[in-house]
């Protein structure tokens, strides 16, 4: 087990039925994620969040609720993420700007396209994470105290 654990954060962002998602590698796997990466120094989660939505699929949003915190060992790197997710809302496609390298794709897909889509997913809280906001799951921001 890799400690400490890598504090990430994901959106999930709905359009009319449909969420985003992106494909990316991971090692040479094809995998299917929300928006999602890396909380970077002196951010907070939800700017890590927003910024790493716009990185990896060119949408800016607004974050609007947290989903939820989950922690995932990772059985393939022995890793330990602990995974903010948050709701967001679409504002706007950049078309001036390109995902980071390693996305592949941008999809907006159903839930059942989901299930039906040949890109494995990135870890087991793609789907967690994606049924807790079908069921409703949100919490206010302001539950997230960050103190400078």
């Amino acid at each position: 087990m890799k400690w400490p654990p890598h504090i990430t954060v994901a959106t999930i962002v709905e359009n009319q039925g449909s969420f985003l998602f992106v494909e990316e590698l991971a090692g040479h796997e094809r995998v299917l994620n929300q928006p999602a990466g890396h909380l970077e120094p002196g951010e907070t989660l939800v700017q890590a969040a927003a910024r790493e939505t716009l990185e990896e699929s060119c949408w800016e949003v607004r974050v609007e609720s947290l989903i939820g915190i989950y922690i995932y060992h990772s059985p393939h790197n022995q890793t330990i993420y602990h995974r903010y997710c948050f709701a967001g809302r679409p504002l706007r496609e950049r078309n001036d700007l390109h995902p980071d390298e390693a996305i592949k794709a941008v999809h907006w897909l159903t839930p059942e396209a989901l299930d039906q889509h040949p890109a494995a997913l990135r870890s087991p809280l793609v789907k967690r994470c994606l049924e807790d906001y079908l069921m409703g799951t949100r919490y206010p921001l302001d539950l997230i105290q960050e103190h400078g």
